[in-house]
């Protein structure tokens, strides 16, 4: 078990907090669907019935399925090249799910933008990731 004066300057600090509003945003998300079957009628387990709905679902699970794909190269980019730029990179990867939720909201064609800005974030932490790793790499 680590204690806190083990903690130092090279703990990802700031990619923790990004981690936690990551999972929060992901519960947010969560309640938006218990609150769309309410108001849209759509009773367990039933995932289709009404458009808002369906579009109100997807973006949830759209979340879900990134978050693996998201998370591994966020930290190790933070643990192998720098926690600042992984934490920045992650800060733009859950503004672009955020865009993403807005504009699904409204219509399936306006989630583009924000796909983009996370899939580029993505790209530039999954590349971080292996930089940072090839610069670790040991010497055989």
């Amino acid at each position: 078990m680590t204690s806190l004066a083990q903690v130092g300057p090279t703990t990802p600090y700031y990619t923790a907090i990004i981690t936690l509003l990551v999972v929060a945003y992901y519960f947010f998300l969560a309640t938006r669907v218990v609150a769309a079957r309410r108001k849209f009628g759509v009773k367990l387990p039933a995932i289709s019935g009404h458009a808002e709905f369906e579009r109100i679902y997807r973006v949830h699970m759209n979340m879900l399925e990134w978050l693996p794909t998201f998370l591994a190269p966020l930290w190790l980019c933070a643990i192998y090249l720098n926690d600042m730029a992984a934490a920045v990179l992650g800060l733009a990867w859950l503004g672009g799910r955020i865009v993403y939720a807005a504009g699904y909201r409204k219509t399936v064609d306006a989630r583009r933008p924000g796909f983009l800005i996370q899939s580029l974030a993505w790209l530039l932490l999954f590349v971080g990731a292996v930089v940072g790793l090839a610069l670790h790499a040991p010497r055989l």
